[in-house]
């Protein structure tokens, strides 16, 4: 078997570029559960920009606002409106990372720097991936404090209790028509993942739209990147609504783990975390679908978590509404049982609630 030439940890943590991040961060706090860990601005020593650094679990959130209309993240917050900007990967070596990425063919981001404090020593390098996202690679081997060096802990009276998210799961990305296989190919040549399921036109319908889909994994399964493409349909699908508003290719949605999906999605909700919602009828023939599953189907029902099964087991899941005025970036909360899978009997279901909030919208 080969050697894996770019070893992943998971998810170090997710940047987002926003337009207040101080706000944004407390939305999330707020919303989702997330605690204050650090803050980085002016008052540490970085003049351009505000950034609030929130996690749960292993779940780390950046929120990042330019002090300046004429700085770069405020273009990309004005071409995009607020979104991903990095996808923070936790490696042993972030220089061997960045060489090994770039002389396979990626474009630099960062290349290799050691930021140092008094807790130590953090690698930092990146590379370019679709539209203005970007990979990191972080390396805190020789690292002992709550973020990185330029940031200051973030201590905040304000906060609410965990809602039980525990870690990323994957990470979607949706990019222009007839893009996806290339960029399939650059996970596979520059990031050495596998493609590990493919959807199509068929898998994923309805009689209004379609899109297509390739799942990439890294070596030991820790990271997974879907990609998604429109593929041709009756009206507009969901993927180039996203690609209309966020003009340009970026991260659809951030699929956040839990170990009870029931409790999660009600104190979700409770908070005013907004989700799609299936037909009731979707339950009506769910046991002789999936099979027996563990949990009560009524809660499902009341909430709308849609449940799948593949060989290895099941998954429950259930995808939010866009978490800011613009349909670009949402979030889904899922809860595996054995299953590896990413909910391939669920499509229609949710393609479906999809078109009804673009209708709504008049977007379809």
């Amino acid at each position: 078997m080969a050697k894996d030439f770019l070893p992943l940890m998971g998810t170090d943590y997710i940047e987002f570029y926003v337009g207040n991040a101080k706000q944004a961060a407390y939305y999330y706090k707020a919303a989702f559960g997330f605690r204050s860990v650090a803050y980085a601005g002016p008052e540490t020593g970085i003049m351009d920009r505000a950034s609030y650094v929130v996690s749960q679990n292993k779940l780390t959130f950046v929120f990042t606002s330019a002090l300046r209309n004429d700085h770069e993240i405020s273009k990309e917050v004005f071409q995009h409106g607020d979104g991903v900007k990095a996808i923070a990967l936790l490696v042993e070596d972030a220089e061997s990372a960045w060489k090994e990425t770039t002389s396979r063919g990626a474009v630099s981001y960062m290349e290799p720097k050691m930021l140092k404090d008094a807790s130590g020593s953090l690698g930092m390098s990146g590379i370019r991936i679709y539209g203005d996202t970007v990979h990191l690679f972080i390396e805190r081997k020789s690292y002992a404090g709550f973020f990185m060096p330029g940031y200051e802990s973030w201590n905040s009276e304000n906060h609410s209790d965990s809602t039980g998210l525990l870690y990323v799961d994957h990470c979607v990305g949706n990019v222009g028509w007839n893009q996806m296989n290339h960029w399939v190919a650059f996970y596979e040549k520059v990031m050495g993942f596998q493609n590990i399921l493919t959807f199509d036109d068929t898998d994923i319908s309805t009689e209004y739209s379609a899109l297509m889909s390739k799942v990439m994994s890294n070596g030991n399964g820790m990271v997974k990147f879907p990609i998604n493409e429109p593929a041709e349909g009756k009206k507009k699908s969901q993927v180039e609504e996203y690609l209309e508003f966020y003009n340009g290719e970026g991260v659809q949605h951030v699929a956040l783990a839990t170990n009870n999906i029931a409790d999660t999605v009600r104190e979700l909700m409770r908070r005013g975390v907004e989700f799609l919602k299936v037909p009731s009828s979707y339950y009506d023939e769910l046991q002789g679908r999936v099979g027996k599953i563990d949990e009560d189907l009524e809660p499902l029902k009341e909430m709308g978590i849609l449940v799948d099964r593949d060989p290895d087991g099941y998954l429950l899941q259930i995808f939010s509404k866009p978490v800011q005025d613009k349909p670009t970036v949402f979030f889904e909360i899922i809860q595996r049982k054995g299953a590896k899978s990413f909910g391939k009997g669920n499509f229609k279901a949710l393609f479906e609630a999809i078109e009804r909030e673009q209708e709504k919208r008049g977007n379809l």
